[in-house]
C-alpha cells in the first residue's frame, strides 16, 4: 500500500500529559507536510492549534478522556468548548460503567447528546476494547451504529491494550449504518497500518507511521 494513502488515513496524535505548545506545532507541521488526516491533541491545546494550523488540517480532540467516567453533563461542556477553540473532529470515551451495568440507553444518549453540540463535525466513539468482552464489544457496535456518531474506535492507547486485528474484524463484522472504524494504539509500523486497513479501518489513531516516514527519510538522505 502506497504509503501516502496510508498517511492520509491517520490522526496524527500526541496525546502525553506533558506536551507543550511546541510540541503540538510540531506535529502540526509533519502533520500539513505529509498529509494526514488530522492531529489529534489534548482539549487545553485546541486553541492555540486552530490558529497554528489555519485550517492547514483537521484538528481532532478527545473529551471524557482517558477514562470516559466524567458525567455526561462534562463531557457536552467539554465538546462545546471544544468546537467553540476551533476542534474539527470530537474523539468521545464511553462511560464503561454504564456498558457493564447494561445501561444503553444512557450510553446512546449521551453519544447523541455530544452530537448534538458539535453539528456535522465528525464524532468517533472510543469504547476501550481491551477492556470488554467479545459481547460488549457487540454491543456497542450495536449501539454506535444506531446513534449519530460516525465512528466506532478501539482505544485511548492509555488502558491496558490498543487496537488488534481481531477487534478490527469484529467492528467490521457488526458495524452498520455506514458507520466507520478507528483503530488506535499499538500500531507500531506501516504493516500493522495496512492491516487495519485491509481489516475495515478507516482511520488510524497512532502517533509512529510519520516518525517511521522522518526516520526512512533520514537514511535516504532527503
Amino acid at each position: 500500500m502506497d504509503i501516502k494513502e496510508i498517511l492520509k488515513r491517520c490522526d496524527h496524535t500526541q496525546l502525553a500529559q506533558g506536551a507543550t505548545r511546541e510540541d503540538i506545532f510540531s506535529l502540526i507541521d509533519d502533520a500539513i507536510k505529509y498529509g494526514t488526516a488530522s492531529v489529534c491533541i489534548a482539549p487545553s491545546m485546541v486553541r492555540a492549534a486552530a490558529v497554528y494550523a489555519e485550517g492547514k488540517v483537521k484538528i481532532c480532540t478527545v473529551i471524557g478522556f482517558p477514562n470516559g467516567y466524567s458525567t455526561t453533563a462534562s463531557k457536552i461542556f467539554e465538546a462545546r468548548c471544544a468546537v467553540t477553540d476551533g476542534a474539527d473532529e470530537i474523539d468521545m470515551v464511553i462511560n464503561i460503567g454504564m456498558l457493564k451495568e447494561k445501561r444503553y440507553d444512557d450510553i446512546l444518549s449521551e453519544i447523541n447528546g455530544i452530537k448534538g453540540i458539535i453539528g456535522d463535525r465528525v464524532l468517533k466513539v472510543i469504547i476501550e476494547t481491551c477492556l470488554l468482552s467479545e459481547e460488549e464489544k457487540i454491543k456497542m457496535c450495536e449501539i454506535v451504529s444506531e446513534s449519530n456518531a460516525d465512528y466506532i474506535k478501539t482505544s485511548t492507547g492509555f488502558s491496558t491494550g490498543g487496537a488488534t486485528p481481531e477487534d478490527i474484524a469484529l467492528f467490521a463484522k457488526h458495524i452498520k449504518n455506514g458507520k466507520k472504524i478507528k483503530a488506535a494504539g499499538g500500531i507500531s509500523s506501516t504493516r500493522d497500518a495496512e492491516r487495519f486497513i485491509e481489516l475495515g479501518a478507516e482511520r488510524l489513531g497512532t502517533s509512529r507511521i510519520v516518525k517511521i516516514v522522518k526516520a526512512e527519510e533520514n537514511i535516504s538522505g532527503y
